[in-house]
């Protein structure tokens, strides 16, 4: 007999509606829960698991970037004024400082890149010295904005800006003489071996960053840091006697706004500030080789110092680029905040290669023995060429910004050993009458940024920097006879010369004819007082005659020396009448 079928009960069928339902719910639920913990988990990653310390891939990236900015900084300043300076008619033509090479070392032969290391040779800087320094100068921009822009960039791109700035620098003479030259190439030699050789991501899977190079850094800031502390007190007595800092605002090469405040401060801040000048200069640097923590602190004290120094004075791009090796105290836990935390930012390309890395069991690659071979050998060339350079730190007649290798690898550093207790200015005049005449009317030129009409504001430039007017600071306390392109500049101030007169601010013979006279007025510069009644009448300088620099010159009168100096005479840009 058939078994029966039980009918079902309506409230069975609810209930396992209503079960099932609720398994439903406790799946999503589960899936929900796991997707947060995930999300928890990769944002506790990203803020603390993800850029653990010893990892340096956004130091690099920080490095690099800054780096290309100082690079393309240099190279603006070299589009705008290198041809006016040692173009083919600039104030001292580089084609005549390298004749003169090429006479002493019997034509171009190995000397002379020894000598003088540079890509000029390839050329004939007779004829293509001017197409030369444009064409450096517009590499030099395309290429450090790659590096800025990238964050990364290979040893092809970095040997090519090393290269082309060492063309320029080595045959720049007098307007190259300044020790952040050689600090910028040492900076950026050291840069080739924080890249790979030919991938220009800026998170390398297979290139971490050198731990010999960052060691380097911080050598680096060490010896400038020391070296300038060093000359310091090796040099003027005010540094002893704690009163520089009464005169520096005022005398820097080139002061701006900020100086002006700076300088007025009381007496025993500026005790205060050089006492700590040489605490940052003379004690900090031996944290640098410290346990992580002081590390970072004299990382950060000397990054400090520095911005200082860039708010109180227009010192080129030398400030801005001592911040660069100080980077290298920092790994990637203390710069993490400055990068993005979204999803497939940076920080999560670090993260995933660090991962990669660590849960990979791969043998190291044939190009990863290659590199430390490298690296082991840039340590032992850096050790090697140290050597001098410690000997002149130790030395009782230590120099200061000095090369001891052609390469400019390895330099000693230093700045301001000793201060200038007065301010003196070259001003340039000309005049159509006769210069000998107490009636003549002589009317002033205006430099782009040195103190010149005293009711104009100081200029506030850096990292930019204008290379006639840091020249014309030194000509001021030395001769025009020791300053013989003084002469040739008053000669092309004398035509009205197009090239020159774009590196000052003001030619009072603009759209006229030019002078028939040059000369040059020595005066003495001081600040005016806070709420005196010059500086209420809107003078930021006062200034009283001390003499004539340069006699009253004409082109006729300067033949000889045009000829002996092996000048070319400026065409004459004649326009109305005077």
């Amino acid at each position: 007999m058939e078994k029966l079928q039980k009918p079902s009960d309506p409230s069975d069928n609810i209930r396992r509606r209503f079960t099932k339902q609720r398994m439903t719910t406790s799946e999503n639920e589960v899936k929900e829960t796991k997707k947060d913990t995930n999300d928890s988990t990769n944002k506790k990653i990203m803020t603390k698991d993800s850029f653990g310390y010893g990892s340096y891939w956004l130091t690099r990236i920080l490095m690099l970037r800054y780096i290309g900015f100082i690079y393309f900084v240099a190279f603006l300043v070299a589009l705008h004024q290198n041809k006016e300076l040692i173009g083919s008619k600039g104030l001292l033509p580089a084609s005549n400082f390298l004749n003169k090479v090429k006479k002493s070392t019997g034509g171009i032969n190995l000397d002379t890149y020894t000598w003088i290391p540079s890509l000029i040779w390839m050329i004939d800087f007779d004829t293509d010295l001017d197409w030369f320094l444009d064409i450096v100068a517009y590499v030099g921009l395309v290429l450090s904005s790659v590096v800025i822009l990238n964050g990364g960039a290979n040893w092809l791109i970095m040997v090519t800006l090393w290269i082309l700035y060492h063309s320029i620098v080595n045959i720049g003479s007098t307007w190259y003489g300044f020790g952040w030259e050689s600090q910028l190439l040492e900076t950026g030699f050291l840069a080739i071996f924080l890249c790979p050789v030919w991938n220009v991501s800026s998170v390398p899977k297979h290139t971490p960053t050198s731990w010999i190079v960052l060691m380097a850094y911080r050598w680096l800031i060490f010896r400038i840091m020391i070296g300038a502390g060093m000359i310091k007190i090796r040099g003027d007595q005010c540094w002893r006697d704690l009163t520089c800092m009464n005169y520096h605002y005022e005398t820097q090469p080139v002061p701006n706004p900020i100086s002006y405040f700076m300088h007025q401060s009381p007496e025993v801040f500026h005790k205060f500030e050089t006492i700590t000048n040489h605490f940052v200069e003379l004690i900090v640097p031996f944290l640098l080789f410290l346990p992580r923590p002081l590390r970072m602190v004299g990382g950060a004290i000397q990054i400090l110092f520095q911005v200082v120094l860039i708010i109180s004075g227009n010192l080129s791009f030398l400030n801005w680029l001592t911040i660069v090796p100080s980077l290298a105290c920092f790994d990637d836990a203390s710069c993490a905040w400055l990068f993005s935390n979204s999803r497939n930012a940076i920080k999560w390309k670090v993260r995933e290669v660090e991962n990669e890395i660590k849960h990979t069991k791969q043998p190291p690659r044939l190009g990863c023995y290659i590199r430390r071979v490298f690296n082991l050998s840039l340590a032992g060339l850096i050790a090697y060429l140290s050597i001098p350079v410690v000997q002149n730190l130790l030395s009782q007649r230590q120099a200061m910004n000095t090369s001891f290798d052609p390469l400019r690898l390895v330099n000693t550093y230093g700045a301001f050993g000793s201060v200038t207790k007065e301010r003196t200015e070259v001003i340039f005049e000309g005049t159509y009458d006769d210069p000998h005449s107490s009636t003549a009317k002589w009317e002033e030129y205006e430099f782009k940024c040195k103190p010149g009409n005293v009711t104009r504001t100081p200029c506030l430039i850096s990292p930019y920097h204008y290379r006639l007017d840091w020249l014309m600071w030194f000509a001021a306390f030395q001769s025009y006879q020791r300053n013989p392109w003084l002469i040739h500049l008053g000669v092309k101030l004398l035509a009205n010369d197009e090239d020159t007169t774009s590196l000052i601010e003001n030619n009072p013979f603009e759209g006229k004819s030019p002078p028939r006279f040059i000369r040059a007025e020595h005066y003495r510069y001081i600040f005016t007082k806070i709420n005196s009644k010059e500086a209420n009448a809107g003078k930021w300088w006062k200034r009283t005659k001390v003499g004539s620099y340069l006699p009253p010159i004409s082109l006729d009168s300067v033949k000889d020396f045009m000829k002996q100096m092996d000048y070319t005479m400026p065409r004459i840009r004649k326009m109305r009448k005077h």
